[in-house]
């Protein structure tokens, strides 16, 4: 007689899978393959990838990966920068990406959505009831709700109108048990411990946001600076003097001229913009506070052009959208840091990191929300010419002149695995340790998004 082959865990996991999820369990290495990346960094090939269509499934996955013991990676459209979407070996990657619906409430002035709506869409389908979604992150046509607020995310309109998590009402989502729990903010604000989180303390399902009536009046400019000091002074004494922007955004050098590379604008080399936008019902403090912005800039050296009307103000604001496709034609690959720091100390750091830059002899532009101090450093490389170590250090130096000016690791693309060793200097010991408890208590068995976040 022939010895009786024993199936391994993997066959017998992908066997259970193909079970539950049919044609929506994906176990090949082209169709895995993809689900390796985020829009950074890259990992080894999944154990297999799931496409849930509903929060059943989603509960019946996290059971199966307990019963084996194998970690389990949410990931929503995979643009996220800090690595968090990347799985380890052996892994689960659970893509919410079919799980789409999408209710809006118009007189309540909500909308309930799932994981794997995309942010744009929310807005979309607000606007003919005159309403809004503010938080915008650049990504925010293929950006995912769930990995929104997975890294609490925020965008442009930021610091007028908050980040993701200030938008959350209802949080609901399926712990590490299998187990689903529906969530309001009253007295524990728990839904606050998943925002931000990046799927380790559980799996969001659904959530519920708030919805804004959209603003009457909007007034835009662009501010040529000399140089980005400049332009980082103008921001802090325009926001002391009383002006609350809806957008407040900056280019750094480099980027102005990839971006006129790119794309021949007419957009002045050598110099750093400041573009800003404010709104509201109120036509006159519209153009106050855009006054009060514009007054600032000149008289720290800033040429200014304000847009007329809608379609000007949309031309100005291309020269923003078009940084990240301009900056890949000078270098082939790049490391997008996101700190977050005081405005007060925004000229400081601007200036630092740009000095940190030049010493060791790498690209870095500059580029991001500056009105909440909310920058993206961008160190551009080739890999056939420039030392991968060497980025990596300069990417923990600008992290570090965060530090050393009160700001944070980041400001709305996570810590991931891109930052997760920087935590050790950002967070003291006692505290780690907290986080560390919050973990266990939530994921005893350590299967949620296992690596990210906590050194």
């Amino acid at each position: 007689m022939g010895v009786r082959k024993i199936p391994s865990l993997a066959e017998a996991v992908r066997s259970e899978l193909r079970t539950l999820f049919g044609p929506r369990v994906l176990l090949s290495r082209s169709e895995k393959g993809v689900y390796r990346y985020d829009a950074i960094l890259v990992g080894p090939e999944p154990l297999a990838v799931v496409l849930p269509e509903s929060r059943e499934e989603v509960q019946a996955l996290v059971r199966l990966a307990r019963k084996h013991g194998l970690p389990l990676v949410p990931r929503g459209a995979g643009s996220g920068l800090s690595g968090g979407a990347v799985p380890e070996e052996g892994a689960i990657v659970v893509a919410f990406t079919r799980m789409t619906r999408l209710e809006l409430d118009p007189k309540g002035r909500t909308a309930w959505a799932e994981p794997g709506v995309t942010t744009a869409r929310i807005s979309e389908e607000a606007r003919p009831y005159g309403l809004f979604y503010p938080p915008d992150p650049a990504s925010w046509r293929t950006s995912t709700l769930g990995g929104n607020l997975g890294e609490n995310a925020g965008g442009p309109l930021c610091f007028k109108y908050g980040v993701t998590g200030d938008y959350v009402l209802e949080l609901e989502f399926v712990d590490a048990f299998g187990e689903l729990h529906h969530l309001s903010r009253q007295a524990y604000d728990l839904p606050g411990l998943l925002i931000g989180s990046e799927g380790t303390l559980g799996l969001i399902t659904g959530v519920r946001v708030r919805l804004l009536p959209l603003p009457r009046h909007r007034a835009t400019l662009m501010a040529a600076f000399p140089e980005v000091g400049a332009l980082a002074q103008a921001v802090s004494r325009a926001i002391a003097q009383g002006a609350v922007p809806a957008r407040l955004e900056f280019l750094d050098p480099i980027c102005v001229n990839a971006v006129e590379d790119y794309l021949g604008m007419g957009l002045p080399r050598g110099h750093a913009l400041l573009l800003a936008e404010t709104d509201g019902d109120d036509l006159e403090v519209v153009q106050e506070e855009l006054s009060l912005v514009e007054e600032t800039a000149e008289g720290l050296g800033a040429k200014v052009q304000k847009a007329r009307d809608e379609k000007e103000a949309e031309a100005l604001w291309r020269a923003r959208r078009s940084v990240s496709p301009a900056l890949g034609r000078i270098r082939p690959k790049r490391v997008n840091e996101d700190i977050a720091v005081p405005r007060s100390h925004l000229p400081q750091v601007v200036q630092g990191i740009s000095a940190l830059g030049e010493a060791y002899g790498l690209v870095v532009a500059q580029f991001g929300h500056i009105g909440d101090g909310n920058l993206h450093p961008n160190i551009l490389f080739d890999p056939k010419r420039e030392s991968e170590e060497r980025v990596w250090e300069l990417a923990h130096e600008i992290a570090r002149v965060a530090l050393r000016h009160g700001g944070v690791l980041s400001g709305e693309h996570g810590i991931g695995l891109m930052k997760r060793e920087f935590m050790r200097e950002a967070v003291e010991e006692g505290t780690l340790e907290a986080f560390r408890t919050v973990k266990a208590v939530l994921d005893p068995q350590g299967l949620l998004n296992p690596g990210k976040v906590l050194p």
